[in-house]
């Protein structure tokens, strides 16, 4: 079977979802970025070190069969440990491709997509995750690039909108489900342009704030302090004005 349509037959089996639409914005302004080649590369390495630690995990495990260990004081038979090893092989070889392709398609069904007034994050094969977020609601955006990154030249740009701050979590793993989980969190992930594609977010959110969607001095989204306080001046000078005017005429009709 090529690869051509094995891919068809498991993305069809996962029923993984098409191109996404643009995010919403101006058509002329869709931009759309992909994981660099060197994610790629980084990818394949992470799974050759998976697949030579369960390559040895199996060795141990047949060696301990062919040797006649007893599980639980009970011997295995010649048979039962020529179909452990007979299983144990076949599951092996079996999730090889398989696993590669899933590797490649990872790689393959990645998008991120900007226009003018947002942009839109979909990644997953196995579960789909897309998240849309409006520049207006975008609080930090941060690099992130580990020593192995850099070595194939590729890094991370984390983009974390209102309301997806928190407390860290200490544990890694509950630390890694709570970050996929997290809508407020995105992440343009193994990208060789992340400095690109930040400049482009930051230069999104000044022309919003420059159009009259924010004070250009403020956060995006948070009103200005400035502007409230005045407009309670405001409302306040003009009700002690009319108190003043009224209280005036009370005193000419009780005068007469």
């Amino acid at each position: 079977m090529s690869e051509g349509v094995l891919t068809r037959s498991i993305t069809r089996f996962l029923k993984v979802p098409p191109e996404p639409e643009s995010p919403l914005g101006s058509p002329g302004s869709v931009r759309v970025f992909n994981a660099a080649p060197g994610y790629y590369h980084y990818r394949l390495v992470v799974w050759g070190i998976r697949q030579v630690g369960a390559l040895i995990g199996l060795l141990v495990g047949l060696a301990f069969v062919a040797g006649g260990i007893e599980i639980a004081s009970f011997p295995l038979s010649g048979e039962l440990a020529v179909l452990i090893e007979a299983v144990g092989v076949g599951f092996y070889l079996i999730q090889l491709p398989l696993s590669f392709l899933m590797v490649r398609l990872d790689y393959r069904y990645r998008w991120y997509m900007t226009t003018d007034t947002s942009l839109r994050i979909r990644e997953g094969i196995t579960t789909v995750r897309e998240r849309t977020m409006t520049f207006a609601n975008i609080q930090n955006l941060s690099l992130k690039q580990g020593p192995i990154q850099r070595l194939f030249g590729i890094s991370d740009l984390q983009v974390r909108t209102a309301g997806g701050g928190g407390a860290e979590s200490s544990d890694e793993s509950k630390k890694g489900r709570s970050e996929a989980d997290n809508m407020h969190l995105g992440y343009f992930r193994g990208v060789d342009n992340a400095e690109e594609i930040r400049d482009l977010v930051l230069a999104q959110m000044r022309g919003m704030r420059d159009s009259g969607l924010g004070d250009p001095d403020e956060p995006m989204g948070v009103p200005s302090v400035r502007s409230v306080a005045e407009e309670g001046d405001a409302t306040v000078l003009a009700a002690a004005v009319e108190l003043l005017a009224e209280t005036r005429a009370l005193r000419a009709v009780l005068g007469n």
